[in-house]
């Protein structure tokens, strides 16, 4: 068991390289197995654990995963040898169901166990399943909770999606790449994973077109080959840093970013008084000692992204006046603001929406990572906040930031990684 361990009050100042996309990752890495080949796929984070808990699982199934260096890893489909996937391991991650569009798509039948992950509420994949039955495949859930998915042949054809849903956009995408005909999904969500997926299956081979817009459409091909990729940088991980540097009255430049995917996240800092300077591969952020308040409401891309929900509130915490925070995505995105309150912070919840009344500042104390990003609030909150805060359950936030104690304190923060006792049982007396 680990903790942080943060002495607030210090202003970040300097640059920090941002990693590779881990949503795009853990998405690539399963489509690699569409190949009966070998890809090689750089700019990957595989430090984080839910890109480590994907190379296993492929692993699981037979295919050889091997890292070439810190960023680079190769994988060899060729031995693949497995269909199904256990509890053991897709527990671990929600993108764990994105093996059942990439086994699907390659043998025509997979059997997956259902996904872990961040509990942020209900999230069925009933939209995944009605996309695979539109491909012909038939779709029932064991007992066991095992997902299976079969067909005699996947056949291309139309798919409207009910709600946007990145997961199954992405799963309808790696089961289509190989089906006979034109699949088209329509009101697929337009994320920048999304478009590196597609362009990652279109270097192995595939035929899709209109990845970023709300239609899709792919076009089966028979096989596709293995290639060299590099996934885009880390749109949230990168949006988390220009937050901390506006919430500690910094000025980071903040290296490997792709500006126009963050548009949405600088827009608002803008709104709140804060300097945001954009160039090709880089984007500056300065603070405000005086942080205005501003209100948001979480979308779809190209809306503002609920991955970044948690960590705006941090700054809206000690922002002039009231702002109102819409959730759009989740029901159950706002479990971090008890800990927010621990700190010294104003905020009413009521169901999706949140009323947050500026303080003049948070103060240390001991909080949790209730999941990914409010992990990531709660380092926020520890690096601006007066005094020491200590941040436990830190495994939810080594999901999704690779090196975040080296890359914080290269830019001048007081954090630190410390090791927590295991608790040991009481001896009774007697």
């Amino acid at each position: 068991m680990e903790k942080f361990v943060i002495n607030g009050g210090k202003e970040l100042h300097g640059t920090v390289n941002i990693s590779g996309a881990k949503n795009a990752a853990v998405a690539i890495i399963p489509a690699a197995i569409l190949c009966n080949d070998i890809c090689v796929i750089e700019n990957i984070p595989s430090s984080i654990s839910d890109v480590v808990m994907m190379m296993r699982m492929l692993e699981s199934i037979g295919a050889k995963v091997c890292l070439r260096n810190k960023s680079t890893i190769e994988i060899d489909s060729r031995t693949i040898n497995s269909d199904c996937v256990s509890y053991e391991y897709t527990k671990h991650l929600r993108a764990s169901y994105y093996l059942l569009g990439a086994l699907l798509g390659r043998y025509s039948h997979a059997r997956v166990a259902m996904p872990g992950g961040c509990d942020l509420g209900v999230r069925p994949i009933d939209q995944h399943i009605k996309g695979f039955e539109a491909l012909g495949a038939d779709v029932r859930i064991e007992e066991n909770a095992i997902v299976e998915a079969k067909a005699p042949e996947l056949r291309g054809g139309p798919v409207y999606l009910d709600v946007v849903s990145v997961g199954a956009t992405i799963n309808i995408m790696l089961a289509a790449v190989r089906a006979k005909g034109l699949t088209v999904i329509e009101n697929a969500a337009k994320e920048p994973h999304i478009v590196d997926l597609a362009n990652f299956l279109n270097t192995m081979g595939a035929d899709i077109r209109g990845a970023g817009t709300d239609t899709i459409k792919i076009r089966g091909v028979e096989s596709l080959h293995g290639c060299q990729y590099s996934i885009i940088p880390d749109q949230i991980e990168a949006g988390t840093y220009m937050l901390a540097a506006a919430a500690t009255n910094g000025d980071v430049i903040i290296n490997n970013v792709i500006p126009k995917h963050l548009e949405s996240i600088s827009t608002k800092l803008l709104e709140c008084g804060v300097k945001v300077e954009e160039y090709d591969e880089c984007i500056r952020v300065c603070g405000n000692d005086r942080i205005m308040r501003c209100n948001i409401k979480t979308m779809p891309h190209p809306g503002f992204p609920t991955d970044m929900q948690p960590q705006m509130a941090v700054l809206l915490s000690v922002a002039k006046g009231t702002s109102i925070i819409s959730e759009g995505i989740w029901e159950n995105r706002y479990r971090y603001v008890e800990q927010l309150l621990r700190m010294g912070a104003s905020i009413k919840v009521d169901g999706k929406l949140a009323v947050i009344e500026g303080v003049d500042y948070l103060k240390g104390a001991p909080v949790r990572a209730d999941d990914l990003r409010a992990g990531a609030a709660m380092i926020i909150a520890g690096l601006m906040a007066h005094g020491t805060t200590e941040i436990e359950d830190i495994l939810h936030i080594d999901r999704g930031y690779e090196y975040v104690v080296e890359k914080l304190t290269g830019l001048g923060a007081d954090i630190k990684r410390i090791d927590v006792p295991e608790p040991t049982g009481i001896r009774s007396a007697g």
